[in-house]
């Protein structure tokens, strides 16, 4: 996956949002085995500082919501940026915001929310709260045992459908999890890259037929295509 034509959209469906794709240091971990978006990240600093604040310009507040993206964890953003993102927070009078880490980094999100002084919805890419299949699978280092481990730190998971060796019943699990555990969450029906692992048609469809309530549950943002929210 190459560098994103798209950096800032406007997400107008579930919790309408302004969401700002910006470029941060290299994914702390970068070895899950389905990710191949990898290139969006950089060295150097005052070039991505600079980047971001054009990126970020572009807020107007219009909806009081923000989402902040970048490809790898909000954690790994310059320091620089998220004096800007605070900055914008408090001028475009921001009244909710978005940001994604890694399991990895679930001991820096208190201080995160603190830092903030607005309420935020801290998402997190589980995939699959299946212990051997994201571990093992999906390589994705995130070593909890029990969906209630994730929602002490996250609000939002990021779960995954459609990969081959995944089973109907593992989808079930996780949707059945995302409901009884967090107040929203996100699914991505998985896409074909550059990496080894495959989309499964057949699950692909089952889901699209069994779980098409989904597209109305006000909680739930099911994406179809990896730039559904507009940036990429």
């Amino acid at each position: 996956m190459g560098i994103p034509e798209r950096r800032y959209s406007r997400i107008t469906q579930k919790h309408p949002r302004e969401i700002c794709l910006l470029r941060s240091f290299p994914c702390v971990w970068g070895k899950c085995s389905f990710c191949d978006y990898i290139e969006d990240n950089g060295r150097d600093e005052a070039a991505m500082v600079s980047l971001n604040r054009q990126v970020l310009r572009q807020v107007t507040g219009d909806y009081g919501r923000l989402e902040v993206i970048n490809s790898g964890s909000c954690f790994e953003l310059p320091g620089q940026t998220f004096e800007d993102i605070i900055k914008v927070i408090e001028e475009k009078q921001i009244q909710e915001v978005f940001f994604e880490s890694h399991w990895i980094y679930r001991k820096q999100t208190a201080g995160l929310r603190r830092r903030l002084k607005v309420p935020a919805v801290l998402k997190i890419g589980v995939e699959t709260f299946d212990y051997d299949f994201r571990q093992k699978v999906l390589n994705k280092n995130a070593d909890f045992t029990d969906p209630k481990q994730v929602a002490e730190y996250f609000d939002s998971p990021c779960i995954m459908v459609g990969i081959k060796g995944q089973t109907k019943e593992m989808i079930e699990y996780d949707i059945s999890c995302l409901k009884k555990y967090f107040r929203m969450g996100t699914i991505n029906v998985y896409n074909d890259n550059t990496t080894s692992i495959r989309r499964d048609p057949e699950l692909v469809r089952w889901f699209m037929k069994e779980y098409s309530w989904l597209f109305s549950d006000p909680a739930v943002e099911v994406l179809y295509e990896v730039t559904d929210f507009g940036v990429g």
